[in-house]
């Protein structure tokens, strides 16, 4: 493994894996983060739901095409007046800790993440009122209000069941040791190291399991990472670089899976929360408006990641059903940018203070965006910085601008509603405005594509007035592993799911 770097901890443990490995299966994925708390309803990164996909099992789950599928339930009908969500739940379910999984847990699990303090599943749930038993594999989830993402919510961690008996040991604590319902249970966490499971023996769909541990190594460095999977090392990486796609593609003892993403690459800028938004860019939409213009997506792309991803300017792709075609990306406007900026009153130069996570990609991105910016005065200052500690000083508006990405939702709703809702615990850009807090809420009550499009394209338009964010571009999920691991396809949600692989 000569000129491979890892953390002493790590490497020991590799080598401890590696030498049972006639023993048992090991399957070793290297993550480009540390996540954040394993518990499903404080979570909010998008790494962290790659580890929960392996232990953590929702309501749903949705297929290559973004059907939605069953998982701890087997299926769902709401009433005619859009207010009753029946759900009926899988049988002979059993938690980590052997507790049955019945309607009382998954009544328990969607109040749980209704009602705890620091929830971010909490907006993504507001609709709901209550869930009642109905019998012991049948709830309904009655809503305030018809809310038709429910169901697409139910196939991301507001779907996920933890066991009532170890939460409520736990509290806020649960984390750090979660109880699931999934095909591996937790086994230990090392912070900035190691994630290890166990198979679960009594797991609903055990026959699928075909491998022992998972272990799961956050690798900041993505050239590290590669190199790791070269050697043997690592059996799947996130997260490959675009410029090593070449590289991916001729190793001959590798594969590459990819799919679009349904999420983006954004900037947001701190518009309202706290001190750090009293600058010319987070108190004027008129040099928000300018520094968006000033930004060339298409060079972007091409420079950073070889032409393979896709420019944006909205929260879903131009490939989705609901992008807005009135507003089409726009192109690189410097002198409608400067004009912009004397509109503002902005005559002299001035700072911005540009959170950036720790990455190579997402540093080339800000210095091409520093590069642009410059040209009207407004000179962005990168302060790389770790990626969890980066969502923290986020929350605390410790931050002017901030570049960031979201792995996105199979709804448009996810995509909005917890970023551009009034005090909604994802909007660290501190925005807040009552005609979009109305048309959030309107999107949520009709169910056919045309009418929720029609009310999409009002809020499309008050947003890149306003400009809280700036959508970037959107990524091509890029996963490698070894040729050995059977079974595995790429979903666009970004996630690594476990069940069915097994090594050849």
């Amino acid at each position: 493994m000569r000129g491979i770097r890892w953390a002493a901890p790590a490497a020991a443990y590799l080598l401890l894996t590696c030498g049972l490995a006639t023993a048992q299966t090991t399957l070793r994925i290297g993550l480009a983060e540390d996540p954040d708390v394993l518990d499903p309803t404080l979570a909010r990164t998008y790494v962290g739901r790659i580890v929960f996909a392996s232990f953590c099992d929702k309501l749903f789950d949705i297929d290559q095409n973004l059907n939605v599928v069953p998982q701890l339930a087997l299926s769902n009908s709401t009433s005619a007046d859009g207010k009753t969500v029946t759900i009926k739940l899988r049988p002979g379910v059993k938690f980590h800790d052997r507790e049955p999984f019945n309607a009382e847990a998954a009544k328990f699990s969607i109040e749980r993440h209704t009602s705890m303090t620091g929830s971010f599943r909490k907006p993504e749930l507001a609709a709901v009122d209550h869930v009642d038993v109905v019998d012991p594999l049948t709830i309904n989830v009655v809503l305030k209000a018809p809310y038709s993402p429910l169901i697409a919510q139910f196939t991301d961690r507001a779907g996920m069941m933890v066991s009532p008996k170890a939460a409520k040991e736990a509290g806020d604590k649960f984390g750090l040791h979660p109880v699931c319902a999934g095909p591996y249970k937790f086994v230990e966490r090392v912070q900035q190291d190691r994630i290890v499971f166990e198979k679960f023996a009594d797991y609903w769909n055990k026959d699928n399991i075909h491998i022992d541990r998972v272990v799961f190594l956050p690798i900041v460095d993505s050239t590290v990472r590669l190199a790791n999977l070269k050697s043997g090392a690592l059996d799947l990486i996130e997260r490959v670089l675009a410029t090593d796609i070449k590289s991916v593609r001729e190793d001959k003892t590798l594969s590459l899976a990819t799919a679009l993403e349904l999420g983006y690459q954004g900037l947001d800028i701190n518009v309202g929360n706290g001190a750090q938004s009293k600058n010319p860019l987070g108190q004027s939409d008129k040099v928000r408006q300018a520094l968006n213009l000033t930004i060339d997506r298409d060079a972007l792309n091409q420079v950073v990641f070889n032409g393979e991803f896709t420019p944006g300017n909205q929260w879903v792709s131009p490939e989705n059903p609901y992008y807005q075609q009135a507003y089409p990306v726009p192109k690189r406007d410097v002198d409608k940018a400067k004009a912009l900026m004397k509109e503002a009153g902005v005559s002299a130069p001035f700072d911005v203070d540009f959170m950036v996570p720790k990455g190579a990609e997402t540093q080339a991105v800000a210095e091409v965006i520093q590069a642009m910016a410059g040209e009207i005065g407004i000179n962005m200052k990168i302060r790389v910085t770790e990626f969890a500690t980066s969502l923290k000083q986020a929350e605390q508006g410790n931050y002017q601008a901030y570049l960031l990405a979201w792995s996105g939702r199979t709804d448009p709703d996810g995509n909005t509603y917890i970023f551009f809702k009034c005090n909604a615990p994802q909007d660290s850009m501190g925005y807040c405005n009552g005609d979009v807090d109305k048309l959030l809420d309107e999107a949520r009550v009709p169910s056919e594509l045309a009418a929720r499009k029609a009310i999409y394209e009002k809020l499309t338009k008050t947003i890149l007035q306003d400009v809280p964010k700036i959508y970037l571009y959107h990524r091509r999920i890029l996963i490698a592993h070894m040729k050995k691991l059977d079974g595995y396809k790429q979903m666009p949600d970004g996630l690594v799911r476990v069940v069915g692989l097994s090594f050849k």
